[in-house]
């Protein structure tokens, strides 16, 4: 079923993120960005960008993520785009990412449009037969009160069980609710943030505190 995706504006929110791609330097080829002609098979995404295989190298995704933190804290970091990519394409199809959708989609949305208050940096949109949107955030806290205030602008209305899929510093959503689900299992590691004041998430699931009062993050969602 597709999905509204997402930030949490107009429409439902629903939030983001195999082939084999080469990863960069000297890293082994694993599921990355980009594949066939056209690839990129140049360097990494950065310093600290790491690799499916070795998620830690350079502090990449979940490089900096602390045992004995909080929740927030336990979430997957990225550095960058390419390795926010290349963490997603572990576990759904997200490659090669591009700065535009693909296939002529649309290039305006709610997807798209991210005031000041969200504090993201760059977006990018990967997916084959739908389209996954990652965005990259500089401050987390900035990131859930803004999503918070779309929350409580729809005063109550909306799927009570969608929301964002975030990392630390990056957070994904879907036209694919296959995809969103894939990285709420517990081996990618990600949550949902939901700010719903109806979100009741049947028992045996996840509700964590998040950054902003008023939001959790859980493993529990349902398109």
């Amino acid at each position: 079923m597709r999905t509204k995706s997402l930030i949490a504006s107009a429409a439902a929110v629903a939030a983001l993120f195999l082939s084999t791609a080469c990863g960069g330097g000297d890293n082994p080829t694993v599921g990355g960005i980009g594949s066939g002609a056209g690839a990129d098979t140049g360097t990494d995404g950065g310093p600290h960008e790491g690799t499916l295989d070795d998620p830690t190298k350079n502090g990449g995704a979940n490089g900096n993520a602390p045992k004995d933190g909080t929740a927030f804290q336990k979430l997957p970091k990225a550095g960058t785009m390419a390795a926010a990519a290349r963490f997603i394409n572990g576990y759904t199809p997200c490659d090669p990412v591009s700065p535009s959708p693909k296939n002529g989609g649309p290039s305006e949305g709610p997807d798209t449009k991210f005031g000041p208050s969200f504090s993201v940096t760059e977006t990018g949109y990967c997916g084959r037969r739908s389209v996954t949107t990652i965005v990259l955030i500089k401050d987390p806290k900035a990131f859930q009160t803004a999503f918070k205030a779309e929350t409580d602008a729809k005063k109550g209305s909306g799927n009570p069980n969608q929301g964002i899929v975030v990392g630390q510093d990056f957070a994904m959503g879907s036209e694919s609710s296959d995809a969103m689900s894939a990285l709420l299992k517990p081996e990618a590691g990600l949550l949902m943030l939901n700010c719903h004041p109806d979100f009741n998430p049947p028992s045996g699931f996840r509700k964590e505190p998040a950054l902003v009062k008023g939001c959790v993050l859980t493993d529990y969602y349902q398109d």
